[in-house]
């Protein structure tokens, strides 16, 4: 019987050094990809168990070589996500990270992380996503995204530039972050006395709220339009805001709210605001997603080294 032969601990020891210093880009790119804190695991643990059983001696870039494995994996889920959720019970949101102790989480460019973008970033398909990630968050250049997706260079500038059209018919200019706090501030505090009518003063025309529940009592069900109906949703259940204990928080990049009932925490609301006022607000109330938000705070506070075969997150 023939053993392949074990690779030597010095070797291990490269490899673990490598991927840990590359992980966070690795998560990066696949989180924004599948705006999944989960999905994006999943993609990570699978790329460290392609690292260890690569030829490592032959790969010219490991960085390259990492980035390319999680990408065509996050772009494989994300193909295979888009039919699970269908079946999900109301709309959807991206998972929030934590971003307070790593706020780029990998990124050059942290910008391309706000809740509202990565929901706008669902309407492209996978590989448009993953284009428009690697160029505008890590700056890849145009011939190694066409590596990447093993594509001519030709087609990556236009489905970049595609995806940038589309993407500013969506965008809107957003407010600093002194501004968007103000904004949450006043929305949260009208919100808990009842006062409908500044609510509305705080919301544009064209506002829309989701609610992410997954068919959980009390969450909206379908997408809410207009100041009023946007307002009255958040002022309707007096018994929410009762006894809440609400907190800051650093949700991908923005200042967005925790809110705790009876020392459980029960819902994130984030918001996405222009100089013309809020105009998405976003309630998470899905346990998981809760869950999983609360799990980044520990994601780069402690960076224990991947054990062979059975990487952490």
């Amino acid at each position: 019987m023939h053993l392949e032969p074990s690779p030597k601990p010095s070797d291990l020891e490269k490899a673990v050094s490598v991927f840990v210093q590359c992980r966070p880009r690795l998560f990066g790119i696949a989180y924004r990809v599948l705006g999944s804190v989960a999905e994006a695991e999943d993609v990570v643990q699978e790329v460290w168990l392609r690292w260890q059983k690569t030829d490592r001696c032959a790969v010219v870039s490991p960085v390259a070589f990492l980035s390319s494995a999680t990408t065509r994996l996050a772009i494989n889920v994300a193909q295979s996500a888009r039919v699970r959720r269908e079946t999900y019970i109301g709309p959807w949101l991206p998972e929030p990270v934590d971003t307070s102790a790593d706020p780029e989480v990998g990124a050059q460019r942290g910008e391309v992380l706000e809740l509202a973008l990565l929901l706008v970033l669902e309407k492209l398909s996978p590989a448009e996503r993953a284009a428009y990630i690697l160029r505008e968050a890590f700056d890849y250049g145009y011939p190694e995204i066409a590596e990447i997706l093993r594509r001519s260079v030709v087609n990556v500038r236009k489905i970049v530039s595609r995806a940038r059209r589309r993407l500013s018919e969506e965008q809107r200019g957003s407010v600093d972050a002194a501004e968007h706090r103000r904004l949450l501030n006043a929305f949260v505090s009208a919100a808990r006395t009842g006062d409908v009518a500044a609510l509305e003063a705080l919301l544009t025309p064209d506002v829309v709220s989701l609610s992410d529940g997954n068919g959980i009592r009390g969450a909206a069900r379908v997408p809410v339009l207009g100041p009023a109906r946007v307002a009255n949703l958040a002022t309707a259940h007096p018994r929410f805001w009762r006894d809440a204990d609400v907190r800051l928080v650093d949700a991908n990049g923005c200042t967005g709210v925790m809110i705790y009932r009876d020392g459980e925490p029960s819902a994130i609301l984030a918001l996405a605001a222009s100089r013309e006022g809020i105009h998405r607000v976003m309630w998470v109330f899905s346990q998981s997603k809760i869950a999983a938000f609360l799990g980044t705070r520990f994601r780069y506070a402690s960076r224990a080294l991947p054990h062979v075969g059975v990487p952490t997150g």
